[in-house]
C-alpha cells in the first residue's frame, strides 16, 4: 500500500482528481474508438493531462499521476518509451489476445481509478534497462527499454558468432541466429520464443538467451541486474542489427559492442484487484494444469 500512497502525493488537490496520461497505438483497430468512449468516462471524474495515440509525443515533462494505456503489451511498450525517466504508474487496459501486463478490461478501469485514488491498490516496479551502441569507443546510439535487447542476423542469414561479455569478462561465443538480454518483463515475450525461463516480474536479473544456438549445450543464463552486459559480432552480416523492444535501434558494424545496464528508472504497473502472476501466467499460457481425453474428461 505504501507504494501507492506515495504516488498519490501530486495528486491535483481540485478535489482529489487524478491528472491522467491516455495512451495507446491508434493504428489497432478499435483502440482509437475505445479511448474516446472512456475518456467521457474518466472525465467525470479526473482530468485528463495529456493524451497521444501517434507513439512519439513525450510525455518527459508533464505533470500527471497515472497513465492509463489501452491496447496491449506493445502500447505499454510505447507508453514506456515516451515517458523517459519520468515514469508514472500505469494502469494497462487489454484489447489485444495475450497481455501479460495489460490485464485491466475496459469495464474494470473506473473502478481501479477510484481505487488507486484511494490509495488502495499497490504500485510494482519493474526493471528498465539502458541500451547503448559504442563503435570505437564512442556511443553512438542508446535507448532505454523494458522487453529486450536483441542481436539478430540478416542477410544472407547464416550463423553468427556473438561474444558475450559480463562486467567486462568474456563468458563464451555463441554460434546463433541471434542473442537476447531481456528483463523479467520481456522474459515472457521474445526471449520465451526463443526458450528461455519465465521470471517474476519483481526479480532483479536479466536473462541471456541464444536465438537457436548452433551447440545444444548453450543453454539460457540468469544473472543479476547488477551486472553490464556486453555483446560483440566480431564479423556482422549486411543486416545484422540490434533491436530494442522490437524496433531497430542501429545495424552493426565490426567489433560494435552492445551495452546493456539496469536503467535507474523503473516501470510501474499499477496492480489490478482480483489479478496475480501465477493467473496469469495459467490465462495466458493456458496452463490447464491436467490432462484432457478426447472424450472431453
Amino acid at each position: 500500500m505504501g507504494d501507492a500512497n506515495r504516488s498519490l502525493e501530486g495528486v491535483d488537490s481540485e478535489s482529489c482528481r487524478l491528472r491522467i496520461l491516455l495512451l495507446g497505438f491508434g493504428g489497432r483497430p478499435g483502440v482509437v474508438e475505445e479511448a474516446d468512449r472512456l475518456a467521457k468516462l474518466i472525465e467525470a471524474k479526473d482530468r485528463i493531462a495529456a493524451r497521444d495515440f501517434t507513439g512519439r509525443q513525450s510525455f518527459a515533462k508533464i505533470e500527471a499521476d497515472v497513465a492509463v494505456v489501452i491496447g496491449g503489451d506493445g502500447s505499454i511498450l510505447h507508453a514506456a518509451r515516451q515517458m523517459g525517466r519520468r515514469q508514472v504508474p500505469v494502469v494497462a487496459v487489454n484489447l489485444g489476445k495475450l497481455g501479460f501486463l495489460a490485464d485491466v478490461r475496459p469495464k474494470e478501469l473506473l473502478d481501479v481509478l477510484d481505487r488507486f485514488r484511494r490509495g488502495e491498490l499497490g504500485v510494482v516496479e519493474h526493471l528498465m534497462f539502458h541500451c547503448e551502441v559504442l563503435r570505437e569507443g564512442r556511443t553512438i546510439k542508446r535507448a532505454l527499454g523494458l522487453n529486450e535487447v536483441a542481436v539478430q542476423n540478416g542477410s544472407p542469414f547464416t550463423i553468427l558468432d556473438v561474444h558475450l561479455y559480463v562486467d567486462s569478462e568474456l563468458v563464451t561465443t555463441y554460434s546463433c541466429d541471434g542473442l537476447i538480454i531481456s528483463s523479467p518483463v520481456g522474459s515472457t515475450a521474445h526471449s520465451l520464443s526463443a526458450g528461455g525461463p519465465i521470471l517474476r516480474k519483481s526479480l532483479q536479473a536479466f536473462v541471456v538467451s541464444p536465438i537457436s544456438p548452433h551447440t545444444l549445450t548453450h543453454r539460457p543464463v540468469v544473472d543479476s541486474a547488477d551486472c553490464v552486459f556486453e555483446m560483440e559480432v566480431a564479423r556482422p552480416l549486411t543486416d545484422t542489427s540490434v533491436v530494442v523492444d522490437g524496433r531497430l535501434l542501429c545495424r552493426l558494424k565490426p567489433h560494435d559492442r552492445v551495452r546493456v545496464r539496469r536503467a535507474d528508472v523503473s516501470f510501474k504497473l499499477v496492480t489490478a484487484p482480483g489479478h496475480s502472476y501465477y493467473r496469469t501466467l495459467r490465462e495466458k499460457l493456458g496452463w490447464s494444469g491436467r490432462f484432457h481425453r478426447n472424450d472431453g474428461t
